[in-house]
């Protein structure tokens, strides 16, 4: 394992420390005075929903008064009889997200908005992840959720559409996850819960504040362990989640947050082919088994956020992080494949450590009787990452004396990727009932590899390059009346191929340097409506792409990419929300996604590669994308606070295509799942139990896929009829 980034090592104790004092000096602060201000207008004159976002202009307002779409899973949504591992449980309910949980937690969850980020074979890409305002997608694009905690989250925000362009590269779309405040006195939540697959998970959450108000803290910690559905799919999660506040003065709020994951060894079965899943869908690749595929990884990260208002009309905000990741794995690479002095072997260690800034300065006025909302800023972010590979065997290749074992070095190099962002938006009401929302980012994303495995053979592979990219973004909401918007927007998006896509090159050695990034042009026109009890969203969205990232093979755990031309996803989007009377309540959302190739284009069936030869015809379906899924539930509560709860879900998903050639597809499938819980309070005590069942008709289907396997193994089963029961304890002593 190599050394900590020295950033990473002295930024971590370095903000324990500046924190611990922060709330040391605001524990014996005078209290402050109120300070008046006079904020923008609210676009709707009659009464506004109750979703708050801070999403597309990073200060609080109604979604309903944004020209995109947004939605907001709240903290209790999120735990309402929810295991709380995956975000899958609960965003699967997000119209234009399709979310597959793998049930392999050595690869993470599968997640795309709109058609982008389908194609991820590692990790979640397409789409920009951010955790208390810092990053959870690196420099290149990739990101992870792995160590998002669910049991401490306030909310989740998920943005889609042309404004997600404002966060600059891979921005298909944005979800974002806040830590909850520690609220008054002090409490302890205790949590277990267990299931099917002898999964089970622990927690326990203290949470309070000073004895001043000035300053709160929450601390979380989980552990989560699951046999699997399938064999040879068993996985541990160690999670500890932790976030203090202090309010400085009247007008600083000084936040900081600290996380750390640690997975060791989690296996992976593999994918299965259609025989396969036929014959037994719960078992593994006999490749798995032979090899040991698994993977193991650990991840610090610690970010804090300074914001001060200087008056009623500017503030500002910057938030600094530092982090430090480390994954080993295990893959099922023939042992024969291995010798050719550039292959890079079986096993991967990644070691990586990043850093990174984000600064903006935010000023609100009236310009012609309305009021406008200016932001600019600048964000900076880099990443180290130490790349090696070892053979997966030990002794000859023709007859190893061991297999699954870190064996020869075969790759050793390092890789740096930054990026430098400078943003302006902004939003006017500059006629009266009309709002324009409008913004412009200019990025630069460089990528720097540095060879130290030389041999006959296999040469320097050292490179760099760099992409950059102008994203312009504009929006206009015209209120119809105070229960009508409508809005339109446009924008211009890229996206750049991540370390990973680059990583492997279709002759074998070195870098990729020849992937580009992909270009968008992005429109969407919605309306929202909420009458009385009743939210209503409405979208229609086209994106149109130059130079795809595709995958040109994907063959034992490694893929190479390839640009493929024209592409376009067009759809929509629906959701409606409505509280029926006697504790009842309903919720819809569909999505409509169409994502094709517009372009002919070659690729490759089986690895190595260098020149594809196989016809990929205009109009083929893009893999890994369902053109129809929706969810709905019913939900009912007892009117007394706390008591009794229940719900029935529904969740259809379309046939996925499996490959750019469309040979094959991932059937459709519609399960039903059920949630009953209850909730006693007795003065200092609050007590909460709940069950649930998961796929109630014990459906067999497949949950996820892998997009271009070159063995044909693409589909990865989906659990049946399953089991969940679990409770929590509060208790507050002041």
């Amino acid at each position: 394992m190599m050394p900590a980034h020295p950033f990473t090592r002295r930024a971590i104790p370095a903000a324990l420390a500046l924190c611990f004092a922060h709330v040391a000096f605001a524990q014996n602060a005078p209290a402050p005075a109120a300070a008046p201000a006079k904020p923008a207008a609210p676009l709707s004159s009659g009464a506004e929903p109750p979703t708050v976002v801070i999403s597309v202009t990073q200060v609080e307002q109604p979604a309903f008064d944004l020209p995109a779409s947004v939605d907001v899973i709240t903290g209790p949504q999120l735990r309402d009889g929810q295991r709380g591992v995956n975000l899958s449980e609960t965003l699967n309910r997000v119209p234009g997200l399709q979310i597959m949980d793998r049930q392999n937690y050595a690869q993470d969850l599968q997640i795309s908005s709109r058609g982008f980020g389908a194609r991820s074979q590692f990790g979640i890409r397409g789409i920009r992840l951010y955790a208390d305002g810092i990053p959870a997608t690196q420099p290149d694009g990739q990101g992870q959720t792995s160590h998002f905690s669910l049991s401490s989250a306030s909310r989740v925000e998920v943005l889609r559409g042309p404004f997600s362009a404002l966060y600059g590269n891979s921005a298909g779309g944005v979800i974002s996850i806040y830590t909850e405040d520690g609220g008054p006195g002090f409490s302890l939540k205790p949590s277990f819960s267990v299931g099917s697959y002898d999964a089970w998970r622990i927690g326990m959450q203290a949470s309070g504040s000073t004895e001043s108000g000035k300053g709160s803290y929450l601390i979380d910690a989980s552990k989560f362990s699951i046999h699997g559905y399938r064999d040879h799919d068993a996985a541990t999660r160690e999670l500890e989640n932790a976030k203090l506040k202090s309010q400085l003065d009247e007008n600083t709020t000084l936040t900081w947050t600290v996380n750390r994951v640690n997975m060791p060894k989690s296996q992976d079965a593999l994918g299965l082919s259609r025989a396969q899943v036929a014959a037994d869908p719960r078992q593994a690749d006999a490749s798995a088994l032979q090899f040991n595929t698994r993977k193991s990884l650990e991840q610090t990260q610690t970010g804090l956020v300074f914001e001060h208002k200087f008056d009623g009309a500017d503030s500002m905000r910057v938030a600094a992080y530092a982090g430090t990741r480390h994954i080993v794995q295990y893959q099922a690479i023939p042992t024969g494949t291995q010798v050719a002095a550039t292959s890079p072997g079986g096993v991967i260690d990644l070691q990586r450590d990043y850093a990174g800034v984000d600064a903006r300065w935010i000023h609100r006025g009236y310009l012609n009787d309305g009021a406008y909302t200016l932001t600019a800023g600048f964000n900076m972010d880099t990443l180290d990452e130490g790349r090696k590979g070892y053979q997966n065997f030990l002794g000859p290749s023709a007859t190893p004396t061991a297999l699954g074992v870190q064996g020869a070095l075969r790759r050793n190099e390092n890789n740096t990727a930054t990026t430098f962002d400078q943003y302006v938006q902004g939003e006017w009401q500059f006629y009266r009932g009309w709002r324009l929302s409008a913004g412009i980012r200019n990025s630069r994303v460089s990528i720097v590899s540095r060879d130290s495995y030389i041999v006959a053979g296999n040469g320097d592979d050292s490179g760099s390059t760099a992409y950059r990219a102008t994203t312009p973004v504009a929006g206009l909401v015209r209120e119809i009346n105070e229960n009508v918007n409508v809005y339109a927007t446009a924008a211009r998006g890229f996206e750049t191929p991540t370390l990973n896509e680059i990583s492997y090159s279709p002759g074998g050695s070195g870098l990729n340097f020849n992937l580009r990034p992909s270009i968008s042009k992005q429109y969407e026109a919605g309306v929202k409506m909420h009458f009385g009890r009743t939210l209503l969203n409405a979208a229609l969205f086209s994106t149109r792409t130059q130079n795809e990232i595709v995958v040109l093979t994907n063959s034992g755990g490694r893929s190479v990419y390839q640009n493929a031309g024209r592409t376009s996803r067009e759809g929509a989007e629906l959701s409606a929300e409505a509280q029926l009377g006697a504790g009842f309540s309903a919720y819809f959302a569909y999505t409509f996604v169409n994502a094709r190739y517009r372009q002919d284009f070659f690729t490759c069936l089986a690895a190595p590669c260098t020149v594809p030869t196989v016809l990929v015809p205009s109009g083929n379906r893009m893999p890994g994308v369902a053109q129809n899924s929706a969810y709905g539930e019913l939900a009912w509560r007892a009117r007394e606070a706390g008591g009794a709860r229940a719900a029935l879900e529904m969740r259809m998903v379309g046939s996925v295509p499996v490959d750019d050639r469309n040979t094959d597809a991932a059937p459709g499938y519609t399960i039903f799942n059920a949630r009953i819980g209850w909730e006693q309070r007795s003065q200092a005590w609050t007590l909460s139990e709940f069950a649930r069942v998961d796929n109630i008709g014990n459906h067999q289907y497949v949950g996820s896929i892998l997009v271009n396997d070159a063995n044909g193994r693409f589909f990865e089963p989906a659990p049946g009829r399953n089991y969940t029961v679990g409770m929590s304890a509060s208790y507050k002593f002041w």
